[in-house]
C-alpha cells in the first residue's frame, strides 16, 4: 500500500512540474530494510526509499566524483549544464538557455541553475526543501488525500521525512532521500549525510543501497524459499540490540557468505549452522582488524549488479578501519562478540 501510494504521489509530482525545469522525480526504489522485513527494532519503523531524480528538458547532469581515491566516494557533485535545444524548440516546449537572448527568456519559467543550484552545482538543501513543497502540493491531487493525512519534514536539511496516517489512524513513517544514477550501473550520488562533522550542500555522496537491494533480489530469486535470507537478518538485527556493532557490518557479512555458500544450504533446516556460519565470519574479521566492502574489489558479486569499473578493479575498503586505528575499540568489539556468541 505504501510503495504504490508514493508511486501514485511520484506520478502526480510529474505533473505538478511538467511545464517548469526543476528535476524529474522517478519512480521510488526500496532501499531500507523495514520494506524487506527486517531491521534493527524501532519503536516506529521507518521505510527508506531513493527517488531518483532525471535532468529537466534543457538540461544535463554531469557527475563530478571529484579527486579522491577511496570508495564509495563522498565529495561527490552534480554538475548542472544547459543543453542546446535549437531546432527543437517547438517539440520540446520551450526556449533554447543557451542561444536565446535575455529579454526572451524572461518569458520563460527559470532555469534550474537558478532555483536549485549554488553556482553550477544543483544543492542538496534547496532541493530538500523543493521536494518537501512538492510533495505537499502533489498530496492534494491523489484521491487518499480525502481519507488519509500526509505530513512532511525535512531530514538534517538533506531529505524528507513523511509521517502517513491512513484511514485506520494506523501511521507510518517514510525517509526517502534523492539521487543521481552514475552512467547505467546501479550506483547512484545521492542526498545522504556522510560521516564528517559537516557535509557542503552541493556535496553528493555516492550510495551504494540501490545495488545491495538488488543484490538481495537476485539472490532470493534463486532461493526455493522466498525471502529465506530474512529470518537471518531479522535474528541479527535483534540480537544487536545494545551492541556497537552496525546492522550494516552484520549485512555484509551476510551478503559475503550469501555468495560463499550454496543457496540451497541456506534453507530453514541449516538455520543454526549458517547463524554459526555468521559469527564465525564475523569473528575472523575482528581478529583480522578487516571487514571487506562487498561491492568493491569484489569479483564475487554477481554480473546483474551493475557497476562502474573503478568498484570491480579497487582495492575494497574495510570496514572495520576504525578498530585498526583504536585497539581499546577493538579490544571492546572482541568481548562484545564473545557476549553475543554466549546469547
Amino acid at each position: 500500500m505504501i510503495l504504490s501510494m508514493l508511486r501514485e504521489l511520484i506520478k502526480c509530482s510529474q505533473f505538478v512540474i511538467e511545464n517548469t525545469f526543476y528535476p524529474v522525480p522517478e519512480y521510488p526504489i526500496v532501499v531500507g530494510s523495514t520494506f524487506q522485513g527486517w531491521g534493527p527494532p524501532e519503536e516506529e519503523p521507518i521505510f527508506r526509499l531513493l527517488v531518483p531524480f532525471r535532468a529537466p528538458r534543457g538540461h544535463i547532469f554531469r557527475l563530478d566524483l571529484g579527486t579522491t581515491q577511496e570508495l564509495p566516494v563522498k565529495n561527490s557533485c552534480i554538475h548542472v549544464e544547459w543543453e542546446c535545444t535549437c531546432g527543437r524548440e517547438q517539440e520540446m516546449g520551450m526556449l533554447c538557455f543557451l542561444h536565446t537572448s535575455e529579454d526572451e527568456l524572461r518569458n520563460q519559467s527559470p532555469s534550474l541553475l537558478d532555483t536549485l543550484c549554488t553556482g553550477p552545482y544543483l544543492d542538496v538543501r534547496k532541493t530538500a526543501c523543493w521536494f518537501k513543497a512538492l510533495c505537499i502540493t502533489s498530496w492534494k491531487y491523489l484521491t487518499e488525500s480525502s481519507v488519509c493525512s500526509l505530513n512532511v519534514m525535512l531530514l538534517l536539511k538533506r531529505s524528507c521525512r513523511l509521517r502517513l496516517t491512513d484511514a485506520f489512524k494506523r501511521t507510518f513513517l517514510i525517509e526517502i532521500m534523492f539521487g543521481v544514477q552514475q552512467d547505467n550501473t546501479d550506483i547512484f550520488l545521492s542526498s545522504q549525510e556522510t560521516e564528517a562533522a559537516y557535509t557542503p550542500s552541493t556535496t553528493w555522496p555516492q550510495t551504494c543501497a540501490v545495488a545491495e537491494a538488488k543484490f538481495f533480489k537476485h539472490i532470493s530469486a534463486r532461493a526455493e524459499e522466498d525471502n529465506f535470507y530474512l529470518g537471518y537478518m531479522q535474528v541479527c538485527a535483534y540480537i544487536l540490540v545494545g551492541y556497537n556493532f552496525s546492522p550494516y557490518e552484520l549485512k555484509t557479512v551476510l551478503m559475503h557468505l550469501l555468495t560463499a555458500t550454496p543457496i540451497e544450504s541456506w534453507s530453514r533446516r541449516y538455520f543454526v549452522q549458517r547463524m554459526d556460519d555468521i559469527f564465525r565470519y564475523l569473528r575472523c574479521s575482528l581478529e583480522e582488524k578487516r571487514l571487506d566492502h562487498f561491492l568493491i574489489g569484489n569479483e564475487a558479486v554477481p554480473a546483474e549488479i551493475i557497476l562502474p569499473q573503478e568498484f570491480r578493479v579497487s582495492r575494497p575498503p574495510n570496514l572495520f578501519q576504525h578498530l585498526a586505528q583504536d585497539p581499546d575499540k577493538h579490544e571492546q568489539a572482541l568481548y562484545e562478540l564473545e557476549m553475543l556468541e554466549d546469547r
